[in-house]
This record gives structure tokens, C-alpha cells and sequence, in this order.
């Protein structure tokens, strides 16, 4: 098992280390979208037309 107990020394730090891994998925993801959307602009309008439909559909 990759993430043995003796790796991270208390439950703190592996959510801190958890929290950053997060962060970084996040980071990159949206940076990938981005640059779909910059690739792809047809899609990418599309896209934002179909949210703004489900958007103006949502019953509250």
C-alpha cells in the first residue's frame, strides 16, 4: 500500500497534504477547460448556451 501510517506522521498533515492535492486538481482542470475552450470556440459556445437553458429552466 503506497500511503503507509509511518509515510504521513499525524492525520493533520495528511489533510493538508489531502487539501493541496485538491487544490492542485482543481487548478489544472480548470486550467485544461480553458484551453478546450480556446480550441474548441463552437463547443465551448454551445456549451454556455446549454447552461444558460438549464439555468433559465431550474424551478426554484
Amino acid at each position: 500500500m503506497p500511503d503507509a501510517p509511518d509515510d504521513v506522521p499525524d492525520a493533520q498533515e495528511s489533510e493538508a497534504a489531502r487539501r493541496r492535492r485538491r487544490a492542485q486538481f482543481l487548478r489544472e482542470l480548470h486550467e485544461a477547460k480553458q484551453l478546450r475552450d480556446r480550441v474548441q470556440p463552437r463547443r465551448a459556445r454551445a456549451a454556455r448556451m446549454r447552461q444558460q437553458m438549464r439555468m433559465r429552466t431550474f424551478r426554484w
